[in-house]
């Protein structure tokens, strides 16, 4: 029995190891996000995100344990206790109070005002150690709806929907969700069937069915329908929020199913019939796709690959951590080659993601400020989907190199959180659009923008701080962009190989450029 608890108390001390203060012990993510802004905001930015770590540690991870467990899931009730029709989510008490640590800590009332993008995705950073942890997705969502009422609505419909969704008290804050998906098109948007007819002073009514539709217990709904008279594809289709209730019942929609889902089990995802949903446009409805994509959708890839980002730093913490105390053939494990490779590897890719995401970020805050230069919205253009794909495929890579470096044991629901990371990685894989679609859309922007003079721009900058091969490379990298671009056919599967080698390579680059000469060295060597 000794030599038994020998063991456990050195799974014990693994356990204890773990930062208490994330944010704090932070070694990349807070320095890069420090030379973005000005010393009172960085002051501030540690003093919200320090407490807001501390309770992702003490209160969201316990409290997801729970909801997230198989026995704890969301349920869909239909009708009350007298009958009537209420279409409700019903959720474990641990969600809700997982969520009231969530609001508080301001990620999304920031929405109120623009220029927040560093705050917003620190937290969601932070958040995602408990991967999407119930509310990711609809603090995300939530924010994409702010951001689009606040830049595109008109005033009367910012006045009635904005104010609720940028409280900071969950019970009193209203959540929204992001309803594009149809069964026959999935990210082929432009074959979406869902009808918008007028009725009258601005009003829309809206019929048909969404596919998948997650936080379905959402107080108000974006989504795209097709408007009368408009043209085939996306061109036609207007972008709407919609209020879940009216005059306190159900606003012409009926909640068919909960999607029974790998991962993201937390957060409530459901198909949606509607028959004659009141809704108001976002905008010009002429404008509807630019909207949904423009602005939300965009929204959610930064937020998805910051998420990303912030799943591969629990996971190497923990694989780390484990690789100290855990004991084998005499030594800890972290003292053997392969192990001491793993990590390493799993180093070099979280530090490539978050010089990208926090390079995303800055750019996210300038476009929301208005400070943005014609290279900074290029750029955006071309990072927002590269880097998502990116992140999210690698996310998933490094989660599974956590879970191989602790063996058996992570692969065991109650023994870390890495079950529970792994699944929600390969679902944040698929949102926002697959890697193949993200890929497509980088090739058809390059076709029809200078996006291609913006990378060599602003990544040439970049890696100027490191060896001239890497400029060399790069060089190399672009006229095989080029030619993709050229080349309709087999253009997608070139541009994904570009992409996979020019991310990383653009990753070392800020990484030097920003003065982290070790952790630029480690990327370029595992890249």
């Amino acid at each position: 029995m000794e030599v038994h608890d020998h063991a456990r108390a050195d799974l014990a001390r693994w356990r204890e190891e773990l930062p208490d203060d994330p944010w704090a012990a932070d070694e990349l993510w807070r320095p890069l996000t420090h030379a973005r802004v000005d010393a009172a905001r960085a002051a501030e930015l540690d003093r919200r995100a320090g407490d807001f770590g501390r309770r992702v540690v003490e209160v969201v991870g316990p409290a997801l344990a729970r909801a997230e467990h198989r026995h704890h899931l969301p349920r869909l009730e239909r009708y009350d206790g007298i009958g009537r029709r209420v279409e409700e989510v019903v959720f474990d008490g641990e969600y809700h109070r997982a969520g009231r640590a969530v609001w508080a800590s301001g990620l999304v009332a920031d929405s109120a005002v623009p220029g927040r993008a560093h705050e917003q995705a620190s937290l969601l950073y932070l958040l995602s150690a408990e991967g999407e942890a119930g509310h990711a997705c609809p603090a995300t969502c939530t924010i994409g709806l702010a951001r689009a009422l606040r830049r595109r609505a008109d005033e009367e419909v910012r006045e009635r929907f904005l104010g609720p969704l940028v409280v900071a008290d969950y019970d009193r804050a209203e959540r929204a969700s992001q309803f594009l998906t149809e069964v026959q098109g999935g990210s082929d948007v432009g074959a979406n069937a869902t009808r918008a007819e007028p009725a009258g002073d601005g009003v829309y009514w809206i019929s048909g069915e969404k596919w998948f539709c997650s936080v379905a217990d959402a107080d108000q709904f974006l989504l795209t329908a097709r408007v009368p008279g408009g043209p085939a594809g996306t061109r036609g289709l207007g972008c709407f929020v919609m209020p879940r209730h009216l005059d306190g019942r159900p606003n012409g929609f009926v909640l068919r199913r909960l999607k029974d889902k790998l991962g993201t089990r937390a957060m409530a995802s459901a198909e949606i019939d509607l028959d004659g949903a009141v809704a108001w446009p976002i905008g010009p409805v002429e404008e509807g796709f630019r909207t949904a994509v423009g602005v939300v959708l965009n929204t959610s890839r930064w937020m998805t690959a910051v998420g990303s980002t912030g799943m591969m730093r629990r996971a190497l913490v923990e694989a780390e951590a484990y690789a100290r105390h855990r004991r084998a053939f005499g030594r800890p494990i972290g003292a053997f080659a392969l192990v001491a490779e793993t990590l390493a590897r799993m180093r070099a890719r979280w530090a490539a993601a978050v010089a990208l995401c926090v390079e995303v970020t800055e750019l996210e805050d300038r476009i929301d400020a208005g400070r943005a230069s014609d290279l900074d919205v290029a750029w955006h253009r071309f990072c927002v989907n590269a880097v998502k794909y990116h992140a999210s495929v690698t996310a998933t890579a490094v989660v599974r190199d956590a879970i191989e470096v602790l063996g058996g044991n992570g692969t065991i629901e109650d023994f870390s959180v890495l079950p529970r990371l792994y699944r929600d990685a390969i679902v944040y894989e698929s949102w926002e659009g697959t890697h193949n679609v993200l890929v497509t859309q980088v090739l058809h922007d390059c076709a029809r923008l200078p996006l291609l003079d913006a990378v060599r721009e602003r990544v040439g900058a970049a890696v100027g701080s490191g060896p001239a091969s890497w400029g060399d490379e790069l060089t190399g990298l672009l006229d095989r962009a080029k030619r993709a671009v050229d080349d309709p056919e087999n253009g997608p599967v070139e541009l994904r190989r570009v992409l996979d080698a020019l991310l990383p390579l653009t990753g070392a680059g800020l990484l030097a450029e920003a003065g982290c000469g070790d952790e630029a060295a480690l990327v370029d060597e595992y890249r």
